[in-house]
């Protein structure tokens, strides 16, 4: 994967945690205003997570990288986005998807201990085009 710079989000954590991944999935915005988008295509995602804590787990982790992954890889790679559940009464657009990652990750991350939190989710839709995702701080805790 291409080294990304992204807009850094500002917080008073101790600890800031970015993971970068990407996942192949297709999707179509059954809209009259979509233009070509109306039509189901595919895109390569690209997605950074940013993770904020003050606190480590037991193994020294904010949160395991893998357990990121496997939230949003495994839910998504070679998909129809339209077919998910959490899209049945909304377009699967960017910023829909990037509200959708986070909200994903900060319900697991809630069940941790050391109580991380998902400050930013980033997906890139093209090599042009990306969204930034960022839920309000009364949302979060």
């Amino acid at each position: 994967m291409m080294q990304q710079f992204y807009p850094q989000v500002q917080h008073d954590y101790r600890f800031e945690l970015n993971k970068d991944m990407h996942f192949s999935a297709a999707h179509f915005i059954p809209h009259e205003d979509a233009g070509k988008c109306k039509v189901m295509h595919g895109h390569t995602y690209h997605i950074n997570v940013t993770i904020g804590g003050h606190v480590l787990d037991p193994l020294g982790f904010l949160i395991d990288f893998k357990q990121l992954k496997d939230l949003v890889h495994k839910k998504y790679d070679h998909s129809v986005l339209n077919d998910h559940p959490e899209f049945q009464h909304r377009f699967p657009t960017t910023e829909q998807l990037a509200e959708q990652i986070c909200l994903s990750i900060q319900g697991f991350l809630e069940t941790k201990e050391n109580q991380p939190v998902c400050l930013q989710v980033i997906v890139r839709e093209t090599p042009t085009s990306y969204v930034v995702y960022r839920p309000k701080q009364e949302d979060v805790r």
